[in-house]
């Protein structure tokens, strides 16, 4: 066998070794890591939590000075392996590329990380393993430096009643919404049309999604600083730019690692977005009982 594939099947350390510069570094290891979680893009995937296996490598530049036995001082091996829950618990993903990419990058966010190699592998989709390897530098973490200091910023989360969307004060609204101290992020229910019905639980909460969908592309063309977003990313990015959002929230639903109940009304959904992005406040326009947790509540009454 050649050495390049011998490296290519080979741990990430004798990627690391083969692949090793001038510039002297220290490496440490997490091999085997075997966690189950629920990932795959395939329909079939869904529902089912199956095993993953982690093999890391990090290259950390020599401290200039005597370590003095203080833990303090180093990479900890801990903060790989909580790399790797933070992002299997933050998101429902489909592809062990995105996964590896997001590990590698919150590693690499520790001041002593140079570069490190991921290799993730599926063990019960097949017989043997099916599995992703990337290499990345300390300059492949800054997206996700700026996607950690985005979730930093407090939004208000703010659910409108169908008078309220349909209603001729929408505009002087969102004047106030635009120039208040916390990006907004609005939410709405369904049309108040009846959606198509299933027997499958889980196929009428996808229905329901796009219910609630539908009406907030609605609500976007009511108003050209509304913005139909989808996705934590999004969210983010238009937080830090000032947009107003309106929420779709199928793809944010049905990826949660902790979803709501699939019975969930559109006021719980809203509110349970709220919780995610820590809102400062979740507001209710529209004469509907709002929620109570942890996200601080208030009702304003708004007719047509």
């Amino acid at each position: 066998m050649s050495d390049r594939i011998s490296q290519a099947f080979g741990h990430p350390l004798e990627r690391a070794e083969a692949l090793a510069g001038a510039e002297l570094r220290d490496r440490i290891s997490l091999r085997d890591y075997i966690t189950e979680v629920e990932i795959g893009a395939f329909q079939q995937e869904r529902g089912h939590r199956q095993r993953l296996r982690f093999n890391v490598v990090v290259e950390v530049v020599p401290h200039d000075a005597p370590l003095a036995d203080d833990v303090d001082r180093i990479l900890s091996y801990d903060r790989v392996t909580e790399a790797i829950e933070a992002e299997l618990d933050s998101e429902r993903l489909n592809l062990l590329e995105t996964l590896a990419d997001r590990v590698a990058a919150r590693v690499l966010m520790e001041p002593q990380a140079e570069r490190i190699f991921v290799r993730i592998e599926k063990l019960d989709r097949v017989a043997g393993a099916l599995g992703v390897e990337i290499m990345r530098s300390r300059s492949d973490a800054q997206p996700l430096a700026e996607e950690v200091a985005a979730h930093g910023v407090t939004p208000r989360v703010i659910f409108l009643g169908n008078p309220v969307i349909h209603g001729t004060d929408l505009g002087s609204l969102l004047d106030e919404v635009a120039g208040g101290d916390h990006p907004a992020i609005l939410c709405c229910g369904p049309a108040d049309v009846a959606a198509p019905q299933s027997q499958a639980a889980l196929a009428q909460r996808r229905i329901d999604l796009l219910a609630i969908e539908q009406n907030a592309w609605v609500l976007a063309g009511r108003d050209a600083r509304c913005v139909v977003v989808n996705t934590r990313t999004e969210l983010d990015w238009a937080m830090k730019h000032d947009q107003i959002s309106v929420w779709a929230p199928s793809k944010m639903v049905l990826d949660a690692v902790h979803a709501p109940a699939v019975t969930a009304s559109a006021l719980d959904l809203a509110y349970w977005l709220a919780e995610e992005m820590s809102a400062a406040e979740f507001l209710v326009m529209g004469d509907v009982t709002p929620p109570m947790g942890a996200v601080p509540v208030r009702r304003v009454g708004v007719g047509a």
